[in-house]
């Protein structure tokens, strides 16, 4: 492999949110802690990355920045190879990061007491981001049997058909049971949401992070119908490390909603765009690919991994293998089914930081999830501190 996964980089004093002493305290009541919980990479990029945005960087001007068509191309053509959807350069809408982005969609398509569905477990961002807004969380919970999760159509078509929705925000990659739906439930999903004028917003940021045996679909290319009634967030940053970069892909092939998510953006004056994470977006689609495969098979090494030592460690520990992101959602409700006393032991007997299942619904209570995008030897570490804090209950 061209790429070492395994190399140990130091991101102290680096400005990382992850590894920041004082947000771990803020986060976590500590800072002798090691991170595995905020949704970033311990890897380095891809050296077309680092190459494109150390020469604009050395040009010594950083002004307003403009995104021209060799910008929209990375972003057609990767859509296209990767995912098989046509898409136009006029449904592209920049907005720096998704959870923004899910936040003005929500402004440009709800008024204050509106209802809006999400299935958790799921990206704690979505309900925050709701109550924010002043609208009101209509929850359609996942059904886990203890060996996978499934939508529980029965309960959504209820809640989709009774409670007047106006916006369903669909997790696929699902964020944190790893869960990639297939085309059979996207179409029962738009189906239903057709039907009762429901739009449809589909946050596909971990889109690229799927592993073998597993399809992506994007849900607006499967059909007209579904492009016209929904809006697909996507971007490089979970794919290729670039979440400090703030730039997202809105895609939005419905001119009448793309017009009314614009006037959002106007009122907030969004339009300008960090020039480093333009040539560092360009770089990525258009030369990363290499090494996002290299990634993808360490990451699934990295998975086989974290099964084979919980076997061993925590056997009571269920953790199902997640068909795509970078996030195990790992169920610890044999050893503890109280997910504050879970938590809190895990912090201060383990000294490992694990995003908290409560933080994703109250049906994420007993579980952690875990960030596996780091090198092997750092991922041991973690885990052998959750054994020890775990066997400690």
């Amino acid at each position: 492999m061209k790429y070492n996964f395994d190399q140990i980089i130091n991101r102290e004093n680096t400005n990382s949110t992850k590894w920041d002493p004082d947000t771990l305290k803020e986060m976590f009541g500590t800072s002798d802690i090691l991170p595995f919980w905020v949704a970033d990479m311990d890897f380095k990029v891809a050296d077309p990355i680092v190459d494109a945005v150390v020469k604009r960087a050395e040009h010594g001007i950083y002004g307003y920045a403009t995104r021209t068509d060799s910008y929209f191309d990375a972003i057609i053509n990767w859509t296209r190879n990767r995912f098989k959807w046509d898409i136009e350069k006029e449904w592209i809408e920049y907005t720096p990061g998704v959870v923004p982005a899910i936040n003005f969609i929500l402004q440009a398509f709800t008024k204050p007491g509106d209802k809006v569905l999400i299935q958790e477990p799921v990206y704690y961002p979505f309900k925050r981001s709701i109550n924010n807004n002043n609208l009101k969380v209509v929850n359609s919970p996942l059904k886990y049997d203890g060996e996978k999760y499934e939508i529980d159509f029965v309960d959504l078509e209820e809640k989709i058909k009774d409670q007047d929705i106006k916006i369903f925000i669909l997790c696929n990659p699902h964020n944190p049971v790893g869960k990639v739906w297939d085309k059979e439930d996207l179409i029962k999903i738009g189906n239903l949401c057709l039907e009762n004028d429901v739009l449809v917003v589909s946050d596909e940021i971990h889109n690229d992070l799927v592993y073998s045996g597993n399809t992506h679909t994007m849900f607006a290319s499967i059909s007209e119908k579904f492009a016209m009634n929904s809006i697909t967030c996507t971007a490089p940053s979970k794919t290729f490390n670039l979440a400090g970069m703030q730039a997202s892909n809105i895609i939005i092939p419905n001119p009448k909603l793309m017009e009314e998510y614009r006037q959002v953006l106007e009122k907030h004056n969004i339009s300008g765009q960090n020039p480093l994470s333009i040539v560092a977006l360009e770089a990525a689609y258009n030369y990363g690919e290499e090494w996002l495969e290299e990634l993808l098979i360490y990451l699934e090494g990295n998975i086989e991994f974290i099964f084979n030592y919980l076997i061993e460690h925590l056997p009571k520990a269920k953790f199902i293998k997640p068909e795509g992101t970078y996030l195990a959602w790992v169920d610890l409700r044999e050893y503890e089914m109280n997910g504050e006393r879970l938590e809190k032991t895990i912090i201060e007997k383990g000294k490992v930081a694990f995003d908290g299942g409560t933080w994703f619904g109250e049906n994420g209570e007993g579980f952690i999830r875990i960030n596996f995008a780091c090198p092997r030897s750092l991922l041991e570490e973690g885990l052998s501190r959750l054994v020890n804090a775990v066997n400690r209950l």
